[in-house]
């Protein structure tokens, strides 16, 4: 009668890898933090560079996409050009255009009080404002209120994020004044941050009509910003400049601000590149430490393998026994980066204020890295042990 020839099924075969990991817990515990920490640096990579740029396009959205501006460049001699002051009021009559905000450049400094050293500007930048600035860029107000057609004509000041941050100033409710030029201005609004215009953020904004009349202010506007309907963004783009300034259109720079923001997605995706590569590098390294442990395995488990072999193991099961080992603990290793690196990239985006982003193709890779290193690992350490006849047994004793 011809025996039946020894087989190895599945449920053996995982049964099996897990004995061998749990006889030896705390050197199965340190070589799976190896492969731990390259699959967290990965998903963390991934997972944090992903939240930062659905940051970004909900900011886009929000903000939205249709804001374009126009400023002064350089004449043909080298010199800084200026619009002129009546191409905010010709900027609007462009037929597409819902809504138009401008500021121009004030020669003056702001302090907290008169007493402040002159010298001590903190480089906060003074902006005669039209009222409609802050509804066609898109800002907020955190404090008081923003400029109108009454308070434009008096001595008040709207300051920018950054500008009440340096002057050490929160609250807006009239009872607080700065020094701007010669006279005092009292503060009625604090902004929050304007991704779509930053310099708004280290400025102080007067009402266009005060700064002509306080700050002796010239009326040409600096940077107008308009809006228009999404599908006229590029017609209204092509006219704008010679719209602004007839005379010389060269001279006028049109620019569209949330390509910047575009610009910093893609820079975001560019840094993710690298820094996968170099969580590629810690999972490599985790890789050779799970090689080197099944290796010294091996030759701690030899009679092991002999007492198996002679009791009808194969060598293609010895084989596999040591293969699924060593892609058990990868996989073990796998499986707490993963989750470790998903509770870092969540703790930080929320405490950044981002949407937690961790695509499912960042945790395919984390798991394909995994059974890929764990495979490769195995690979040598499991022919070794397929090399070991039965009488091995006997010798280790």
């Amino acid at each position: 009668m011809t025996p039946e020839p020894s087989r190895l099924r599945g449920a053996d075969l995982a049964g099996l890898a897990a004995a061998g990991m749990r006889a030896r817990p705390l050197r199965a515990v340190l070589s799976a933090l190896g492969i731990a920490v390259g699959i967290a640096a990965m998903v963390v990579v991934v997972g944090i560079s992903a939240s930062s740029r659905a940051e970004v396009e909900a900011q886009l959205e929000r903000l939205g996409t249709n804001l374009l501006t126009v400023s002064p460049g350089r004449s043909i001699t080298g010199e800084e050009a200026s619009l002129p002051p009546e191409s905010v009021e010709m900027v609007g009559r462009i037929g597409p255009v819902t809504s138009v905000g401008a500021i121009g450049e004030v020669d003056a400094n702001v302090y907290r009080n008169e007493a402040i050293d002159p010298n001590r500007s903190n480089g906060i930048a003074v902006y005669a404002a039209t009222v409609d600035l802050l509804g066609t860029v898109g800002g907020e107000v955190a404090a008081g209120r923003f400029l109108d057609e009454a308070l434009a004509a008096y001595p008040t000041t709207v300051l920018g994020a950054t500008t009440a941050e340096r002057l050490g100033i929160s609250v807006a409710d009239g009872s607080v004044a700065v020094w701007i030029g010669d006279a005092r201005f009292t503060v009625v609004g604090v902004l929050e941050p304007v991704p779509l215009a930053p310099e708004l953020d280290a400025s102080a904004l007067v009402g266009w009509p005060a700064a002509e009349a306080e700050l002796g202010f010239d009326g040409a506007p600096t940077t107008i910003f308009e809006r228009s309907p999404d599908e006229t963004v590029a017609a209204v783009r092509e006219v704008l400049a010679a719209t602004a300034n007839p005379e010389a259109p060269q001279e006028t720079v049109v620019s569209r601000p949330s390509d910047a923001l575009a610009a910093k997605a893609a820079t975001d995706r560019t840094l993710t590149t690298l820094l996968l590569s170099l969580g590629g590098v810690a999972l490599l390294v985790g890789g050779i430490g799970v090689a080197n442990t099944m290796v010294i395995a091996v030759l701690e488990r030899r009679s092991e393998i002999g007492l198996r072999r002679s009791l009808g193991a194969t060598r293609a099961h010895i084989r596999l026994q040591f293969l699924a080992e060593s892609m058990l603990l990868a996989g073990a290793g796998g499986i707490g980066g993963a989750v470790l690196g998903g509770a870092v990239t969540a703790g930080f985006a929320l405490w950044q204020g981002w949407p937690v982003a961790i695509p499912l193709w960042a945790l395919a890779l984390a798991a394909a890295a995994t059974v890929a290193v764990g495979a490769v690992a195995g690979v040598y350490p499991a022919a070794k042990a397929a090399r070991y006849s039965p009488t091995i047994a006997l010798s280790s004793y």
